[in-house]
């Protein structure tokens, strides 16, 4: 069985990266690696189906203990990937999601190489405003710091692989759907296929 591959998929605070993750979910076959976070749940949110939400001593015991893959600190918050959901998944042969923050994007592609690293942005800097601005979970005070932390992560844009605009939903699951197909067609990723049908071909 070939494992899986791990794409993360990160972007700026109010791109709608939750809302594509989520739609990928639903319209193609992907697993989603849900976070550790020590934020407070939002209106609906469920603990153990959006995020495990811990307490800060909780989340600095799986620290401890080695039971996250990345973890990050975020407008006062942590964030993090526990491990073992993950790389249990890859061996099943799954396609795991992780969306995080820069920073833990860096640390997984650290640890694997070949994850794919995609990153979601509005198509301007007013878009990302208005979007936060109607979610109406954050005060005015919170809603700068994130467009604050979004011009700090912009210098990390390069860093990643691929750029998705996120100006249709649709358009934008589709385009991250296209980039890991593409992707698992490489001929580097195929390589136990060549030996398989070279094989097979020989037996003629």
């Amino acid at each position: 069985m070939n494992k899986g591959r791990l794409i993360v998929i990160s972007g700026f605070s109010g791109a709608g990266k939750g809302t594509v993750v989520k739609r990928l979910i639903e319209k193609y076959d992907y697993s989603l690696s849900i976070s550790a976070t020590t934020r407070k749940p939002r209106e609906g949110e469920v603990d153990g189906k959006d995020y495990y939400f811990k307490t800060e001593a909780e989340f600095k015991s799986l620290i401890d203990y080695n039971g996250l893959i990345e973890w990050a600190q975020y407008v006062e918050n942590f964030y993090g990937t526990p491990r073992k959901f993950v790389e249990d998944e890859i061996a099943a042969g799954k396609n795991v999601i992780l969306e995080i923050e820069v920073q833990g994007a860096m640390n997984i592609k650290a640890q694997y190489p070949n994850a794919i690293l995609i990153f979601i942005t509005t198509k301007d800097i007013d878009t990302l405003r208005d979007r936060l601005v109607s979610r109406g979970t954050e005060t005015p005070e919170v809603i700068e710091k994130r467009i604050k932390r979004a011009a700090e992560e912009a210098s990390s844009m390069e860093q990643y692989e691929f750029i998705v605009v996120n100006d249709d939903l649709e358009t934008c699951v589709d385009a991250v759907n296209s980039v890991v197909v593409s992707e698992a067609c490489r001929k580097e990723n195929c390589t136990q296929f060549l030996i398989d049908i070279k094989k097979q071909l020989e037996e003629v």
